[in-house]
């Protein structure tokens, strides 16, 4: 029925959101942007492990997902260039993952859904695995917010309270990983790096405090989701990409508040 796949929909938007949020706000703070885009984009060769091995999806992704993790993060410390690792690293692993794909023969496989996510047919098991996924991120960034926050703004002080920034970022790097394993389904590994950087980006000039940004940004993002929901099915578009245009609208006024409305008051 309508109700249940759109019910369905609309929790699996949420979840994906609010698992979302928080870790966008780190990844705007460090500006590891591109970190997510090659952490999403190496999701199609787990989508491919997955197939021939007739494992989850879910794991599949989760594993390489965090190996693409653990690879950026152990070559940045080897000396590369970060833009430059990062840009070889995304494209080539998305390039390999869709060459992958293609040699799975006698599979039937919906190549868009996994490009662009599949919200609309998202069952009872993926909302419990986009749930599950979301509560083991919240736990973890609350409970290491403070050490996490630390290391962020002063690296140096974070070692001198005994806060190791290395483990802190290893954190991030597996909360990472299971977002993107968790929303493949929802927006597709093009369009998760959008819904980790776009909510973030928007709700920074309404904060005056980390926490108050964190939660700011799960408000948009959750916002974006049922809007966006809402919107493809009455015009008919592709939910994944819709709900990301509807928070990219959110970002323009954002911004526009921010270069028209702040500085008012900067002068009043």
């Amino acid at each position: 029925m309508f109700e249940d796949f759109m019910f369905r929909a609309t929790l699996a938007g949420l979840g994906v959101a609010i698992a979302a949020a928080p870790l966008g706000c780190f990844i705007v703070w460090r500006r590891m942007a591109f970190f997510g885009d090659a952490t999403a984009h190496a999701a199609i060769l787990g989508v491919a492990l997955s197939l021939t091995l007739s494992m989850p999806i879910f794991a599949g992704v989760l594993v390489v997902s965090l190996l693409m993790a653990l690879a950026v993060t152990t070559l940045s410390e080897r000396g590369y260039a970060m833009d430059t690792l990062l840009g070889v690293l995304s494209h080539s692993s998305l390039a390999f993952g869709l060459v992958a794909v293609s040699f799975l023969s006698g599979i039937r496989i919906d190549l868009m859904a996994y490009l662009f996510g599949d919200i609309l047919s998202v069952g009872t098991l993926d909302l419990g695995v986009i749930w599950g996924g979301a509560a083991l991120v919240l736990t973890l960034v609350c409970w290491r917010w403070s050490a996490l926050l630390t290391s962020t703004v002063n690296p140096e002080l974070a070692c001198a309270s005994g806060i190791l920034p290395k483990r802190e970022k290893m954190i991030l790097t597996l909360s990472l990983a299971v977002v993107v394993a968790v929303a493949i389904k929802v927006v597709g590994v093009l369009l998760i790096s959008a819904m980790l950087i776009i909510p973030a980006a928007t709700a920074r000039p309404f904060s005056r405090t980390p926490e108050a940004m964190a939660i700011i940004a799960a408000i948009i993002g959750c916002g974006a989701s049922l809007a966006g929901l809402q919107a493809s099915y009455l015009m008919n578009t592709p939910t994944g990409p819709t709900i990301v245009c509807t928070v990219a609208v959110l970002f323009g006024v954002s911004s526009a508040f921010r270069y028209f409305i702040q500085p008012q008051k900067t002068h009043a």
